[in-house]
């Protein structure tokens, strides 16, 4: 069994304590560690493998947008009161701006409740655009709160 004691100014001495890994997978570690150091200080720095196995032939510069430029769908909630035409309003404020959607729920409101939840998720769009819109849409008088949106990216091989 093996134990670690770690001390933190707010929360004092802790300890964690477990079975180990046993005395060959450990050896196999600190082996390794030691080849890794050694390789490190006895290699030309050009042939290094460098943080995160990026080569610096490899890496380009690449423009930071601004923030209100940034294309990328959003997933928004939204709790509206359950009456005719509050979708209506909601899906007009997005057609004007170019937002098209790409999925929506509405949860049907629990029993006694006058409001009701609503997800919508978007086609990409412009961050300026959503920004806008979220601003008309919270301005409804048939919509109770902030809208909650994320950001969701598409991460490509």
């Amino acid at each position: 069994m093996n134990a670690v004691l770690v001390k933190g100014d707010a929360v004092g001495a802790t300890m964690y304590y477990g079975r180990g890994a046993g005395a060959e997978p450990t050896a196999s570690a600190v082996v390794a560690d030691l080849v890794d150091v050694t390789r490190m200080l006895t290699s030309d720095p050009e042939n290094r493998v460098p943080h995160l196995a990026f080569q610096p032939d490899a890496l380009s510069d690449v423009p930071v947008l601004p923030i209100d430029e940034v294309r990328t769908c959003y997933y928004l909630r939204l709790r509206v009161f359950d009456k005719p035409g509050v979708l209506a309003d909601v899906t007009r404020i997005l057609a004007d701006l170019g937002i098209s959607i790409d999925a929506m729920i509405q949860k049907e409101p629990a029993e006694g409740e006058e409001q009701a939840d609503v997800i919508l998720l978007t086609h990409e769009t412009v961050e300026k655009h959503i920004n806008q819109a979220i601003a008309k849409i919270e301005a409804l008088s048939s919509i109770s709160g902030k809208v909650t949106r994320i950001r969701m990216e598409e991460l490509s091989a």
